[in-house]
């Protein structure tokens, strides 16, 4: 309950906020913010709101931490303006609280801005310095081609970010200690930059040899540049990836600065349009590994925000499996456009420290997550060549949608599929009030059914068995070929188009319990509202393990944790070492994590034994080889956050009370069930649903198949079971 104290500051709140609502109403216009408003958002009473865009819908959570409230909305998504989605989705989140927009403190939010820009090539036009002889660095790469032994045959090599008749050399050179070989000509490298910078360039990128260890030439390069054109902004490889490996590096900013002027703009705006209307909010952006930046860190390094959608989805499974005591799941989260699966182990997310959007690949943290083209609006089709069903990757997005939306979509995609089979009842309201119609999502699997000779529901199962394989090949990705087994693990489906589909991903994979969360439909924002600010800092060290010492990389570590910690604003927090290893002689190396306390008490010896073991976990073997450390990175995470009691009362095995239509039928294995359909908010924690049955709610519906019984667990997530699985010991 808090003290009376506590008591008494929420209620002077409330009643300055009525007051203020009541001068607003009276005078036709906004009124002043209340005097005790900006004290409680200070003192962290406020509301905190999470918000992701995804490609079909912007789903919103409202944390309200003092009263212990969530509320929770769903919008479509607006993908020429996604912040005109997001102002949307607001307003009717507020609306449906009953509060004012004011009221909120913080926005979390997780985007897809970044990673739209490399995938449409809609970013800035970049310009490049580097030093001279290294002008060609993009166009040399690596010799990577996608695509399998043949691929180079076919493969189109796509523009580089930065153009070679953009990139300038300067004549300077750094040594790989750091010493200076040449100087910095400035007198030449002016004249360069006064002719590239008048060439229409919106960004320039610094990334020098050997700047790392030493990047004086960069900085003064950044400066030059700053005089002649202050409104471009410039970014240096020293600032956003100082680590060895000169490709990586330079492509990695240059990314930066092609991403850059579209998320600083987008940020701004937002954060203008947020300020309009809520006074001093924070606004907070996910990054790509799952923690939250600042929005000046987001605009300065916008690399970190290429995977922050598909991210949100991750954190908030984390959440989840705290509450509900789970470790070690596997992450399912399915929307209209594509799905995203990812591993947790131990209760920690898999990470990897390279990002790859198309063909794009940067050196940026990012939560080991990998996406497949097939969603609840993924296109089915039927090649006249072939006469074998297909569906997706093509997407019938937010505009016009699936059939069954009745906005003008006619191809039949896996949420017609669904409809047609009873899955998804047509009587059901997606986000609460958009309407779906089974005349139009059967008038639309018909044209797959004809060519296929097949009944139309026949067909409909047909195309919700492919995607279902599909995203068992995404699930095998990041846990068969990881050295997991499925069987270790519980699958959690969210998203909007997630719980229709886990029942039958767990089967295909079996992993035990398919859990299904409360509100899946939103829980990428649920992750963007409980994650924590997050920053690292890292450098190359490279050093063979017996010429050096726990005390010289305790030290280094020490200094790159107290950098890390600057940019959170001071505060609790908590750290990772991050610590790059390979075998002497190695070309690849794995990074191993450990806390502080961990590499006190087992030094480098500890970090040399888990890299073996991880080395033969993902290749079978490890070898009797000296080792050698890489870099090091220390990762600091900002205090946790207070969250609601996520508990409800405890009811028996019986679901009547939860009941809403006894008559409903489902088609699966070849034939129509009975299948009830029950309101997921009368359920309560205890109860049990055996299958078929369909569960709704207010942002998705979960289906639970013939001979499945779902059970609901103290904190409301449905846990779906084989009927007489033999449950392992540590199974819930």
């Amino acid at each position: 309950m808090g003290s009376t104290e506590d008591l008494i500051r929420r209620y002077e709140d409330r009643l300055a906020a009525f007051e203020a609502r009541l001068k607003q109403l009276e005078s036709g216009g906004p009124a002043p913010a209340p005097a005790a408003a900006p004290a409680a958002r200070q003192s962290g009473r406020g509301l905190r709101l999470g918000v992701d865009v995804g490609g079909t819908f912007t789903d919103l959570l409202l944390l309200d931490p003092a009263r212990g409230r969530t509320f929770t909305a769903k919008v479509p998504s607006t993908p020429d303006d996604s912040s005109r989605g997001v102002l949307n989705g607001i307003e009717k989140i507020c609306g449906t609280a009953g509060i004012d927009p004011a009221d909120i403190s913080e926005v979390m939010h997780g985007t897809t801005v970044a990673t739209n820009t490399v995938l449409t090539s809609s970013g800035a036009l970049v310009g490049l310095v580097t030093t001279k002889g290294y002008r060609d660095t993009l166009q040399i790469a690596r010799s990577y081609v996608p695509g399998g032994l043949g691929g180079w045959v076919i493969w189109n090599k796509s523009p580089n970010l930065a153009p070679l008749e953009l990139t300038v050399e300067a004549h300077e050179r750094m040594a790989a200690d750091g010493s200076v070989v040449e100087p910095l000509d400035e007198r030449q490298v002016r004249g360069e930059l006064e002719r590239l910078l008048s060439s229409g360039i919106e960004a320039l990128t610094v990334a020098l040899f050997n700047s790392y260890v030493n990047d004086a030439h960069e900085r003064r390069i950044a400066e030059i540049a700053r005089e002649i054109a202050p409104d471009i902004p410039v970014s240096t490889s020293a600032s956003v990836m100082p680590e060895m490996y000169e490709y990586e590096r330079t492509e990695t900013t240059v990314v930066n600065s092609y991403v850059r002027p579209v998320v600083s703009k987008y940020v701004r705006n937002l954060e203008g349009e947020l300020s309009s209307r809520m006074g001093d909010v924070n606004l907070q952006i996910l990054r790509s590994d799952g923690g939250l930046s600042t929005a000046k860190g987001a605009m300065d390094q916008p690399v970190n925000l290429l995977m922050s959608g598909p991210a949100g989805g991750v954190a908030g499974a984390l959440w989840i499996a705290q509450q509900a005591k789970f470790a070690n799941l596997l992450t399912f989260d399915m929307g209209g456009t594509s799905t995203d699966v990812a591993l947790i182990e131990k209760g920690v997310a898999r990470t990897r420290r390279e990002t790859r959007v198309g063909d794009v690949t940067v050196r940026a943290p990012s939560i080991d997550v990998r996406t497949v083209g097939a969603g609840g609006g993924s296109i089915a089709y039927v090649p006249e060549l072939t006469k074998a069903l297909r569906v997706g990757p093509q997407s019938a997005g937010a505009a016009p949608g699936p059939a069954a939306y009745m906005k003008g979509g006619e191809a039949p995609t896996v949420t017609d599929a669904n409809v047609v089979l009873g899955y998804l009842p047509s009587g059901a309201k997606l986000g609460g009030d958009m309407e779906i119609s089974r005349d139009l999502a059967v008038k639309a699997v018909q044209t797959i059914a004809e060519p296929l000779g097949k009944s139309v529901e026949d067909a409909a199962e047909g195309i919700v068995a492919i995607v279902n394989e599909n995203m068992c090949g995404a699930l095998r990705l990041v846990s068969v070929e990881q050295g997991y087994d499925p069987r270790d693990f519980a699958l959690i489906g969210f998203g909007g188009a997630g719980p229709l589909h886990a029942n039958a991903l767990a089967r295909l994979v079996g992993a035990w319990p398919a859990i299904v969360p409360p509100g899946p439909g939103v829980l990428c924002a649920y992750g963007d509202a409980t994650t924590r600010l997050r920053d690292e800092a890292s450098q190359t060290f490279v050093r063979h393990v017996a010429d050096t010492s726990d005390d010289e990389v305790r030290t280094s570590l020490d200094a790159l944790e107290a950098e890390a910690s600057r940019g959170l604003g001071g505060g609790e927090t908590e750290t990772l070492y991050q610590i790059d290893i390979r075998y002497r002689g190695q070309g690849m190396k794995l990074t191993v994590d450990m806390t502080p306390e961990d590499f006190r008490r087992e030094g480098l010896a500890g970090v040399a034994a888990r890299f073996d073991a991880e080395h033969e976990q993902l290749f079978t073997f490890a070898l009797d080889a000296p080792h050698e450390l890489v870099g090091l990175r220390a990762v600091v995470q900002g205090a946790r956050r207070d969250f609601i009691d996520t508990e409800g009362a405890a009811g028996g095995k019986s679901t009547m009370a939860a009941r809403i239509d006894k008559s409903h039928r489902i088609y699966a294995g070849g034939q129509w069930h009975n299948a009830p359909i029950y309101d997921r908010g009368k359920l309560a924690p205890g109860n049990e649903i055996a299958g078929p049955a369909v569960v709704t709610e207010m942002d998705s519906t979960t289906l639970i198949l013939p001979d499945h019984v779902a059970e609901v667990d103290r904190v409301g997530n449905l846990l779906i079971w084989p009927k007489g699985h033999e449950r392992r010991k540590g199974d819930r």
